[in-house]
């Protein structure tokens, strides 16, 4: 059976100022998609179009949004241009994590922030969309889940628990589109260097390298080529979940450091 043909297809996807939506929005291109890209860093968006229009030659359209404001949201995808309303692939992406105090030593505004952009955006994000692909009977969503969405660790209980619900809600979606063609999917990914822990942090940088000291993690474009691949699957096949680590780890708890 043949794979997906990305030249045919429009893709959304959250979040590609930075890391791996980022890394998505050009391998996404490399294969000739039109995309739709959206982030809250309007002057990156910017930037970016240009360049992978000028690179690859694909269709773009961009907008700056914020995925947990939800009538920006439905405003966003109601006035898609008509050529990109037909979405063929929504990519999940948009997400973050704060801080990593003890729950009695926590920051409300961290949790807030978390709980509103890695559930309720997602939420907000798919239910605008999966509209358009149950009309049409046909999509693929893939969101952007992580190790966490399967194991807890000190301090991060609040973030594992946005993600645990983004490995609930794929499962949901899944069972409420079996009747359709649509699929769902979700790639978790381990330790990957973006700017995933300097937000963590509140922009300590020095904090953030030594997450990944010792060890050689993913990259975001390692996460792309997943959710390429995943996306590229024949039609009859979903790959549901793909749990994604580098060689130096094994869990949330096991990783290979070395010292020189």
């Amino acid at each position: 059976m043949s794979s997906v043909n990305l030249r045919t297809k429009t893709v959304f996807i959250t979040g590609v100022s930075s890391g791996i939506g980022l890394a998505c929005a050009h391998t996404f291109a490399e294969q000739g998609a039109n995309l739709i890209l959206a982030a809250r860093r309007l002057d990156r968006l910017q930037a970016l179009t240009t360049d992978l229009i000028e690179k690859h030659g694909v269709a773009i359209h961009f907008g700056e949004l914020d995925v947990r404001n939800q009538p920006a949201v439905e405003r966003f995808v109601e006035n898609l241009p008509p050529f990109f309303k037909a979405i063929d692939i929504l990519i999940n992406n948009a997400g973050l994590s704060r801080g990593l105090e003890p729950v009695h030593n926590g920051k409300l505004d961290d949790w807030e922030e978390m709980i509103d952009t890695n559930i309720k955006g997602l939420l907000y994000v798919s239910r605008a969309v999966m509209r358009g692909m149950v009309e049409k009977n046909s999509g693929h969503v893939i969101n952007i889940g992580s190790i966490a969405g399967h194991q807890v660790y000190p301090g991060g209980s609040v973030y594992c628990a946005t993600k645990f619900a983004v490995r609930a809600l794929s499962e949901g979606f899944m069972m409420e589109t079996v009747n359709t063609p649509i699929r769902v999917s979700t790639v978790d990914p381990g330790m990957v260097e973006t700017e995933f822990s300097i937000v963590r942090y509140h922009g300590d940088e020095g904090r953030a390298s030594a997450t990944y000291k010792g060890l050689t993690p993913l990259s975001a474009v390692d996460v792309a080529e997943a959710v390429v691949f995943v996306a590229t699957r024949p039609a009859h096949v979903n790959v549901a979940e793909m749990v994604l680590l580098p060689t130096d780890q094994a869990s949330v708890y096991h990783a290979n450091r070395r010292t020189t």
